[in-house]
């Protein structure tokens, strides 16, 4: 049988490469990573580091399916605002952002977002709308390890 030498170069094995596929928020999972995001920044604020020399932030951000708690480091801490709690219509507004290669940390048992030593950080310029789910939190829920 003849074999199919004019396969598409962006195709392989039946599986379209290129970009990867952008997540949602509720479909992270403990250690998990590599995952591309588009979101809100809800709240930020920095947390002090006696540890290692740098800057470090905690920002809560999300999408309309849930919120998780990011930490930016260093330079990434002045991509993440919040923007005004309200502008005249009275609509949450903060700064829209793509996360690409992120990875989920755990922090006491919590889960935290982070971006690896490859990914990127990219402002919006225009501003999704984006109405974030506040109350399904998952930096909220509590994992605890299982050892085999």
């Amino acid at each position: 049988m003849a074999s199919n030498t004019s396969r598409n170069s962006k195709q392989r094995n039946g599986v379209q490469q290129g970009r990867k596929k952008k997540h949602k928020v509720n479909q992270l999972k403990p250690g998990t990573s590599g995952h591309t995001l588009t979101v809100k920044v809800v709240d930020r604020y920095s947390v002090l580091s006696f540890i290692r020399p740098g800057r470090i932030a905690e920002c809560l951000v999300g999408d309309e399916t849930a919120s998780i708690i990011f930490t930016a480091r260093n330079d990434q801490v002045d991509l993440m605002k919040p923007g005004t709690p309200f502008d005249q219509k009275t609509v949450p507004t903060g700064t829209t952002v793509n996360l690409r290669n992120t990875k989920i940390n755990m922090f006491h048992g919590f889960m935290r977002l982070a971006v690896n030593k490859f990914g990127r950080i990219e402002v919006v310029t225009e501003p999704a709308d984006i109405t974030v789910k506040e109350d399904n939190n998952l930096s909220l829920v509590e994992y605890e390890p299982v050892y085999l």
